[in-house]
């Protein structure tokens, strides 16, 4: 009979959001055999070699890591995991599309944390594209996972309020939520006492990667639809523009209700509160900026020791 003190766990993440679910089962006595993790990869502009997060806390934590190339057609890898003889697989962020023989060989299946209410927001980045689509709330979903990507039968859920949240808030709230999430429901899926509930494909939305070419603001939009942007790619990739030719990150914005006749982008006032700017015929008042090799800082704190003026024209 399978309890929660012989049971035998692998766990497949890779990011910081991978990070407490695997600390939450070492702290509950779960028994995590292997780790699967992405492989090392050079990182920031020295291209020094860095683990994952998750690979750095499975070490720490005395785990042994495996980080395969590639995991659909990997004998080898299919193979070690039979030999693991695993009652249940955890993945949470791993970021591969994992093969039906693979989840096929655990006694309780392979459950999936996602951070997102299915059948809303599948895919890579549900935590970006909630706050950027003007989500009211979001939440962690444990599924059961098949083939499709990220299809199969809901296990449980939780929910929380978006607000104000950046993406990078919302983030670790939710890994945490996906941890706790995690501990309270495997009684009952060691038990088989779980409900299983199927996903209805006519309410589920995409929420694709994000990619750097994103983050770049476009004016004619609403200013509703860039502050929910800048908040949404807040902490990475982070949204931008450019002043004079040279990039401006923005990292804090407030939609306001004052109409302009301004084009697009056009700076209409600068004040203690930041740059005011024209977007869809009303006005984003800028926060927050970061400019080329300086900190971020508030726009207030910028505008003191250098000179924006009104008139000029972000995005150009």
């Amino acid at each position: 009979m399978i309890t929660g003190e012989n049971m035998k766990i692998i766990y497949m993440g890779t990011p910081d959001f991978a990070v407490p679910p695997l600390e939450l089962l070492f702290k509950n006595d779960y028994r995590v055999e292997l780790v699967i993790t992405q492989p090392d990869k050079a990182r920031d502009r020295g291209k020094k070699v860095q683990f994952s997060a998750v690979k750095k806390k499975a070490l720490e934590l005395g785990i042994e890591v495996l980080q395969p190339e590639k995991v659909k057609g990997n004998a080898e890898l299919i193979e070690r995991i039979k030999d693991t003889d695993p009652d249940l697989i955890i993945v949470a962020a791993y970021g591969k599309i994992l093969p039906l023989e693979l989840l096929e060989i655990p006694r309780l299946g392979c459950i999936n944390i996602h951070a997102s209410l299915l059948p809303k927001y599948r895919g890579a980045a549900p935590i970006h594209r909630s706050i950027i689509e003007g989500e009211t709330e979001t939440g962690i979903t444990l599924m059961y996972m098949e083939e499709g990507l990220d299809t199969g039968d809901m296990i449980a859920s939780r929910s929380t309020e978006i607000g104000k949240k950046t993406a990078a808030e919302l983030h670790d709230e939710l890994s945490v939520m996906g941890g706790e999430l995690l501990i309270e429901t495997l009684p009952d899926l060691i038990k088989g006492t779980v409900i299983r509930t199927s996903q209805d494909d006519n309410k589920a939305s995409y929420a694709p990667m994000i990619f750097k070419k994103d983050g770049l603001v476009d004016f004619e939009k609403s200013p509703i639809e860039i502050e929910r942007l800048i908040q949404g790619l807040n902490s990475w990739p982070g949204a931008y523009t450019f002043y004079n030719g040279e990039q401006m990150k923005l990292w804090n914005a407030e939609a306001l209700d004052d109409k302009t006749k301004e084009p697009a982008g056009t700076i209409i006032e600068t004040t203690k509160q930041g740059i005011k700017v024209a977007a869809g015929g009303r006005t984003l008042l800028i926060k927050r900026i970061q400019m080329p090799g300086k900190k971020a800082m508030d726009a207030a704190e910028y505008l003191k020791g250098n000179r924006i003026s009104a008139g000029e024209v972000l995005g150009s």
